[in-house]
Order: structure tokens, then C-alpha cells, then sequence
């Protein structure tokens, strides 16, 4: 059982895993915090993204040799796997650290067994303290680890009668400025922009995330682009310019897309595609919430925002539950997830 100062490392460890400004992908956020047997907080650390020292390594750096015979308390199971960065349950033990407390357990078949791997060293080990705590810090990594797939949120933006698209297909632009600049703060959120071979064809999207003045964040902050379907792109597509990383994802299928960017390592990912594309996810129950910018106008022609589900009667229709409803600008955001059941 964990003791009351190990308790109120954690509560510690999941702000530090909050700290404003590191990348939600495409790894979780951590919080790491060294205690001495008395209980008093030797060292903290936090992982800043992909790329950089884990919290646990961030916390022994700052302690140093201080650390020797220390508990540390962390919000995700030590890793034991070697990818740009080393083990941490074996940074851990050859530390000197005595004692792990950690809130959840990592299920990713790639970084899992770190507890099992420090019980075995002869570490006191002690798991699932503020579990649910820190689950909440990473909703959409944990789903996807849960799932073997990433979270999808499917962005929209329509005039009220529905319409993407004027008669003529132009679409820019149907929402505000306020708008668009919003839907670069939610991109931003996400590991991956996905769309279909159709939008790169027709508009030619960039794919990139911009700051509140329009200025495209650093290639390390922006997410992947990632474009599905058969039909071949031009090699000069903006979408395929060195502003981000870039992958083709040769299938229709989005259950097969999801595969592959799971197997990249991508835990979140914002669909942006047509009303073709949108659908094939719907119909495959591959949506897991809906972000729509509702544009205070009328069309009355045009692509509709969402191609046929094969529903022919009002009883057919896809539902959704409201998660909030806010005005940005002179338009109305719209967060839903689907229904269950």
C-alpha cells in the first residue's frame, strides 16, 4: 500500500505530467518524482516529448547521486524497451532507486514489463496509485493502447443546411477566421492529419498546424500527414513538402489506415478528409467524436458534409451524445461523440 507522502507524490507526479506546452504525441504524458526514505521530495521530472529523456530519467539527472536508495513515484509503469531513449526501469535500478510507485500500468506491447522487470531486480514495486488520475491525463493514448488503433475525431466544417461546398466546389471559405484559427489549436492536439487522395486532388491542403498569427509551427511540433487511398498524387503536392513528415497509406480501408499508423507509433488522429472518406469511417464505427464548425449560411446545393451510410430511414440515422456546444467567432462549434448501443 502506498504510503500518505507517496499519495501526495503522485497528486504531484500527474501536475507534472500536466505541465502546459509539452505535445500531447505521440507519447503519454509523465510525471516523475524522487522521494527520500522519510519521505521528503529529493527530485521531479517530466517528460517534454518524443525525443527527449523520459520523467524518470529527467528526475534521477536532477538528483544525482542523490537518488541512491530512493522511491520514485510515477505516473506511468516504468518503460523496458530501448528506442531513442533506454530502458528506464534499468535507469531506475542501476540509480539505486529502492522502491517504485507508479498510477498506471503501460499495456503497449512495445514498453510494458518494466515492473515485472524491477520486482525481479528486487525492487519493492507498488502499482495503480491515482490509476485513474492519470489515465485522465491521456485520454486518447490510453485509448488507443487499449484498443490497438488511435482515437479518431473527425473535423467538419458546413453551413447550417449541411453543405461543405458551394454548387461550383469552391469551400474557403465557409467558416470565420476565429474558426479556423481554433481548428489549428485542436490540430495541434493530434499526432496525425489524415485524409483521402479526393482532397489532395481537389485542394491541395498543406496539412500543417499554424500559431494564432498564422505562422506554421516548427517541423517537430507538427503532426504527421497522412494520405489514404489508391489514386496516385502529385510529387509536388503541399501535402508532401518537408513542413512535416509525411506517409502514404495505400488502402481504402480505414480499419487497415488505422492499423498502419498504430504500427507508426500514432495514438491520435484528425480526420479531415471529404464527405466520402468521412463516411467509409462512420460506416466502419471508426469515428470516436465529432468536432463541427456550423457557418451561420445557407447553400442549398453542394457536396454535403458526409457521403451515403447506407441509411434509408430516420430510425437509420447515426446518433451522437452533445459533449458541449461553444460560438467561435460567428460560428458554432459542435463536440460530439457517437451513441452507444
Amino acid at each position: 500500500m502506498a504510503s500518505f507522502a507517496e499519495v501526495a507524490a503522485m497528486r504531484r507526479a500527474l501536475d507534472l505530467a500536466r505541465t502546459p506546452g509539452v505535445p500531447l504525441g505521440p507519447n503519454p504524458r509523465v510525471g516523475c518524482v524522487l522521494l527520500d526514505r522519510h519521505g521528503a521530495v529529493v527530485a521531479e521530472g517530466f517528460h517534454r516529448g518524443a525525443g527527449n529523456p523520459h520523467a524518470e530519467v529527467e528526475a534521477l539527472r536532477a538528483a544525482g547521486e542523490s537518488a541512491r536508495g530512493c522511491i520514485a513515484v510515477v505516473t506511468l509503469e516504468p518503460c523496458n524497451h530501448h528506442n531513442r531513449t533506454g530502458p528506464c526501469a534499468a535507469a531506475l535500478r542501476e540509480a539505486g532507486i529502492v522502491r517504485v510507485v507508479y498510477a498506471q500500468p503501460d499495456a503497449n506491447p512495445a514498453a510494458r514489463g518494466g515492473a515485472e522487470e524491477l520486482r525481479t531486480a528486487g525492487l519493492d514495486v507498488q502499482g495503480r496509485v491515482l490509476v485513474d488520475e492519470a489515465r485522465d491525463i491521456n485520454p486518447e493514448w490510453t485509448f488507443a493502447i487499449d484498443n490497438g488503433r488511435p482515437f479518431v475525431t473527425w473535423k467538419f466544417a458546413a453551413t447550417l443546411d449541411g453543405r461543405s461546398a458551394a454548387a461550383d466546389g469552391t469551400s474557403q471559405w465557409i467558416t470565420s477566421p476565429e474558426a479556423r484559427a481554433d481548428v489549428h489549436r485542436l490540430r495541434a492536439e493530434c499526432d496525425v492529419i489524415l485524409v483521402g487522395t479526393g482532397t489532395v486532388l481537389t485542394d491541395d491542403p498543406r496539412l500543417t498546424v499554424r500559431d494564432s498569427a498564422g505562422t506554421p509551427l516548427h517541423r517537430r511540433f507538427q503532426p504527421l500527414r497522412a494520405v489514404m487511398g489508391m489514386r496516385p498524387i502529385p510529387a509536388d503536392a503541399a501535402a508532401s513538402d518537408d513542413a512535416a513528415d509525411s506517409l502514404r497509406l495505400r488502402t481504402r480501408d480505414p480499419g487497415d489506415a488505422l492499423a498502419m499508423l498504430f504500427g507508426h507509433g500514432r495514438h491520435r488522429v484528425w480526420l479531415e478528409g471529404g464527405p466520402t472518406l468521412a463516411a467509409a469511417f462512420l460506416r466502419a464505427g471508426l469515428v470516436d467524436r465529432v468536432v463541427a464548425y456550423l457557418a451561420p449560411a445557407l447553400l442549398g446545393a453542394g457536396p454535403a458534409a458526409v457521403g451515403d451510410l447506407g441509411g434509408t430511414t430516420v430510425a437509420a440515422a447515426v446518433q451522437f451524445d452533445l459533449i458541449d456546444v461553444v460560438q467561435v467567432g460567428s460560428d458554432l462549434r459542435i463536440t460530439a461523440r457517437p451513441r452507444k448501443g
